[in-house]
């Protein structure tokens, strides 16, 4: 049979021409893993609507498309399109879990919760004519799944092809997540075996990797056997912890030895009273200096995230959150604002006080307020947030961050990646309009890859002081 796989756009990246860098950094691995449950004589197309025209004219057999909030408008209009072509059409991921009742009323089947399990059962019941209208994950099990169907993602069109995921979940239960929904009714954290992992990092051809996991470092058993598997694949790679999998043990340690050179932190917030308002008890009581400290001591750069519009947020926590990002020589930050997505704790809560603004998805991006704050109004929050971004990326401010680190080479490395990634949007477009972004993979690999052989930076000296 004929299969479409389809990832719609975000609203606002209707166009092919419109293509920013960060809509083009990843292929779609889910929709990639899960084709490899079809059948190797069915003709399958992967199309990503980021970085490529979705073509309308087809009559597939089965239509699957991956929704999360603020592409659903977007992917129900595509949905009902095939279905009134008779298409056969599936809606899965983040937001049809939330609100599969929805999602129901543009689909023939829906999916609830992670695919694994659900998607060879459908198949089976589809190819005899029995297709259920949901399917609902129970079992949690990532052992046996077939190899990502990798030769269905147009490499050259993504900075980072070698995207990976090695596990599902994560250990945590902040209010705020959007996956908090995904994985009810199972396990919501469980890993491959790690010589499938290893197996599928060494189909993976050129040398950087980025691991998509929630937290790379949350088992810890699992994360030393893989460090160890990697030692010695003369890997880069980047990838997701906590600040506690940092400060606890010497795991980033085995992580640093096998490759490991950037690392996205959840932050969060700077206040206990807002971290404790959102639950993200893995930061509460955690020295986030220590944490910093330790990374840099082993030349691996930050990715801060940080969450606006949190109960216990005051006006003076853009100008605060963005000044201790810069004295601590964070490398890139993102900022969110708090955004309470349907089937989290944080949306029950703001809807039984009577704060949520409304229900259009496409604005629940972490860029609007969609709800009341209590300690500001939705204005100053949105106003705030983009002052953050806006001063963190100043020149002024990306000048400041690499002089955090004392060994020369580090500071430079830091400015390039810092400067690239937001003062670079005509290069990166121009990369992109010409089909050169896989060329910028170089670059990319000798800013991870250049590090010190001698000599300790002061960061690395407080580390050891505070672990003394």
């Amino acid at each position: 049979m004929y299969v479409k796989l389809i990832l719609p756009a975000l609203k606002e990246a209707g166009t092919v021409q419109w293509r920013p860098i960060k809509y083009a950094l990843f292929p779609p691995l889910g929709l990639a893993t899960l084709a490899a449950y079809l059948d190797p004589t069915d003709t399958v197309d992967l199309v990503d609507q980021h970085v490529e025209a979705l073509d309308l004219n087809d009559t597939p057999d089965l239509v699957l498309i991956q929704v999360y909030i603020t592409n659903a408008r977007r992917a129900y209009q595509i949905a009902d399109h095939y279905r009134a072509k008779g298409c056969h059409v599936c809606l899965g991921g983040l937001h049809v879990t939330s609100l599969p009742d929805e999602a129901a009323q543009h689909a023939d089947t829906v999916f609830l919760g992670p695919g694994e399990d659900t998607f060879p059962r459908f198949l089976a019941d589809f190819r005899k004519c029995q297709p259920r209208a949901r399917y609902a994950s129970t079992l949690r099990t990532l052992d046996g799944m077939p190899p990502v169907r990798r030769d269905l993602i147009r490499r050259e069109n993504y900075l980072v092809p070698n995207a990976i995921v090695v596990s599902r979940g994560c250990p945590y239960r902040c209010n705020f997540c959007y996956k908090e929904a995904f994985f009810e009714g199972g396990k919501s954290f469980y890993t491959q075996k790690v010589d499938a992992a290893l197996a599928e990092i060494d189909r993976l051809p050129g040398r950087h990797l980025y691991f998509l996991d929630d937290h790379l470092l949350g088992d810890a058993r699992f994360a030393r056997e893989l460090f160890a598997g990697m030692r010695g694949m003369n890997r880069l790679f980047q990838g997701a912890s906590t600040v506690n999998a940092i400060t606890q043990g010497d795991l980033i340690e085995h992580a640093a030895e096998a490759g490991l050179r950037s690392v996205f932190i959840g932050f969060e917030s700077l206040g206990q009273e807002s971290l404790g308002f959102s639950n993200k008890r893995q930061n509460l009581g955690r020295d986030y200096d220590e944490a910093i400290s330790r990374l840099d001591s082993l030349g691996i750069k930050i990715n801060g995230s940080f969450v606006f519009g949190l109960d216990g947020d005051t006006p003076d926590v853009f100008a605060r959150t963005v000044d201790w990002a810069v004295s601590r020589g964070l490398t890139t930050a993102t900022f969110h604002v708090a955004t309470p997505y349907p089937g989290t704790a944080f949306h029950r809560q703001m809807s039984q006080e009577g704060r949520l603004l409304h229900d259009d998805w496409d604005l629940y991006d972490t860029r609007h307020a969609v709800f009341e704050p209590r300690g500001m109004s939705a204005a100053q929050l949105e106003a705030g947030y983009a002052w953050a971004y806006q001063s963190f990326y100043s020149w002024r401010n990306i000048g400041r961050a690499s002089l955090y680190h004392a060994d020369p080479l580090a500071g430079l490395t830091h400015f390039a990646y810092s400067a690239a990634w937001k003062k670079a949007e005509p290069l990166w477009n121009l990369a992109i309009q010409t089909g050169l972004l896989g060329r910028t993979r170089r670059g990319l690999e000798w800013v991870l890859g250049a590090r010190r052989t001698q000599g300790r930076s002061r960061s690395a000296v407080a580390a050891q002081e505070l672990r003394s």
